[in-house]
């Protein structure tokens, strides 16, 4: 038998970011981590889930 297994790793980061509501913190840390100032790796791993379909 063939099975598809999926591998997901979580990686996880807390940075600071100033703003004047939740909702804008996130947005300013998305648009600074699409382009590039936050770059996840190994380090910053959490889990790791395995599932065959």
């Amino acid at each position: 038998m063939m099975f598809n297994v999926t591998i997901t790793e979580i990686l996880k980061k807390t940075v600071k970011a100033e703003a004047n509501d939740r909702q804008e913190a996130e947005q300013a840390v998305y648009d600074e981590w699409r382009t590039g100032k936050y770059i996840l790796d190994a380090d910053n791993f959490v889990e790791v889930k395995i599932e065959a379909e």
